[in-house]
């Protein structure tokens, strides 16, 4: 049985180290090709998780095939640390986002999004006028705002129609009030 469950944890450790391969030249290229904030944003925190992602696997690697418990144990130890990232990062996302808000408005297919719905640590980020800056220059790039047709545009009754996302109904529309 010992054989079989290191077996398959030095597997699964070489598909994470080809794909931490895979991170870190995602990271490069953002360092290399970056022309927007928000991919210049993103290279470090890429390249720092890829080269985790390298060094756990490697750790769990060398402790399952070369059963050296010592490097287990790290592995093990790093792998406590990524769930207990991951489950901070995720109770992060749902006290900042709020996920009940946004006031649904009849005869418009989108609901009405308002900063003060949000938590304030989210009003006071995006109130700043610099980092309001970098979000739109992040969305201008990713064409959040990009493909309302000419029609949509110019009638206010069909734009209002259009089905929209809360990123879309939030940046690129006009409050309705």
């Amino acid at each position: 049985m010992a054989r079989i469950s290191n077996g398959l944890i030095g597997f699964l450790n070489i598909i994470i180290l080809l794909f931490s391969f895979v991170v870190i030249g995602v990271g490069a290229y953002f360092s290399l090709q970056s022309s927007a904030d928000c991919e210049r944003f993103l290279q470090w925190p890429v390249i720092i998780i890829g080269i985790f992602l390298l060094v756990v696997s490697l750790f769990g690697i060398l402790g399952s095939c070369c059963r050296i418990s010592f490097f287990l144990w790290i592995y093990l130890f790093a792998m406590f640390l990524l769930i207990l990232a991951m489950l901070f990062s995720t109770v992060f996302v749902f006290i900042v986002t709020n996920k009940g808000v946004g006031d649904v408005i009849s005869g418009r297919g989108y609901k009405e999004y308002r900063l003060g719905d949000y938590s304030s640590w989210l009003q006071k980020e995006v109130g700043n006028y610099k980092t309001w800056s970098k979000i739109e220059s992040c969305l201008r790039t990713a064409k959040v705002c990009h493909g309302f047709t000419a029609k949509e545009l110019a009638s206010a009754n069909e734009f209002y129609k259009k089905n929209l996302s809360p990123t879309q109904s939030g940046c690129c529309k006009p409050p309705t009030y």
